[in-house]
Formats: structure tokens, sequence, C-alpha cells
């Protein structure tokens, strides 16, 4: 009986804890952009994109060879550089622009995918646009749906990415990621 009220306050101190964690963790940012737990779930559409599988993708890249694909999966970034902290391998023809796919994304990776998309375009916004990462990421979604806000209109998102095309047998290749300008990195810095 002596230990009931301590026993009480613990279980209420632990509840408050994971009520306090749940609600600090938020899932998307006030844009709408998914922000965290990016490797869950995603859904089967966004609007202003169409959701490619893999025989699809195949289509459309043999129907419309100028179709870029564009690559988000994560590179650590450190004294601005990329770190090669593990080999990563991508869809061969594809422009890999890591971590555009971040959800709270800064200024300057916001200047980076909108360089690199206006370079592959030519400045044309309804150049056809494939983006993808892996299965249940998030980030492909983010970067899909921030380059419709750019204003581009043909875009496609490969929803199963470089997971679905290895199950599919089809090869990848090994890639770095598109230099991010050092202009880039500095204040009011145009794309």
């Amino acid at each position: 009986m002596k230990y009931r009220l301590p026993l009480r306050a613990g279980l209420m101190f632990v509840s408050l804890l994971l009520v306090c964690a749940v609600q600090s963790e938020e899932l998307f940012d006030a844009e709408g952009y998914r922000s965290s737990q990016y490797r869950s779930p995603t859904p089967s559409s966004l609007d202003g994109v169409q959701t490619l599988d893999t025989p699809a993708l195949q289509q459309l890249l043999a129907e419309r060879p100028e179709t870029r694909l564009i690559d988000v999966y994560r590179r650590t970034w450190l004294n601005e550089r990329f770190i090669e902290d593990e080999p990563h391998a991508n869809l061969p023809g594809s422009l890999w622009l890591a971590n555009t796919g971040n959800g709270n994304l800064a200024a300057p990776w916001q200047r980076y995918l909108a360089h690199y998309l206006h370079q592959a375009s030519g400045g044309d916004l309804r150049h056809p646009f494939v983006f993808y990462c892996r299965s249940d990421c998030w980030l492909s979604w983010n970067a899909a749906r921030r380059a419709h806000a750019l204003g581009y209109r043909q875009l496609y998102w490969y929803r199963d990415g470089i997971d679905a095309w290895q199950q599919a047998g089809l090869p990848l290749v090994p890639a770095q990621p598109a230099e991010l300008p050092g202009a880039f990195l500095t204040p009011n810095a145009a794309p």
C-alpha cells in the first residue's frame, strides 16, 4: 500500500511524457509537406501529379524519352559538401537532387531544386519529370509536390521507386548527387 501513490504518480508522469512526445513530432509542416518519419506508408496519389508503377514508367520512358528522372534520396551534407557515407545507385539517366524531398526545405535546397529543374527542362514548365526515392518514402512525394508548386505540370511520382525497379530485375547505376553550387549557400542567391 505504501507504493500506491508513487506508482500512480509515476504512471501519470510516463503518460504525460508519451503525450508530449506524440505532440512534439508533427508529421507535416504548415505548408503541407511531410516533415518527419519519411520512411512510412505513403498515399496512393498526389494532386497534380500522376502516380506510376514500373510498367507505366517504362512505357512513359519509351514514349517520351525526354522525360527526366529525379532521384531525391538523402545524402549527408556537412561542411558545404556531400559526404559519401554509403554507396548509392539509381535508375539509369537519373538526376540525383539529394535532400530536395525534405519537408522543411531551407532556401539553399529550394534554389538547388529550382535551378536543376529549370536547367533540365530548358525553362519549359511542361517538361516531364518523374520523382522517386524508395518505397514507402515521403521524400519523393514532397519533391513532386514542390515541383508542382514551382509551376511544373507534367509531373509523375514513381511511388515505389528504386525498390520496385530492383524487384523488376531492372538495372541500377552508381550515382553521385548533382553539385550544390556554393553561390546557393548565400542569402538571397538566385536559382
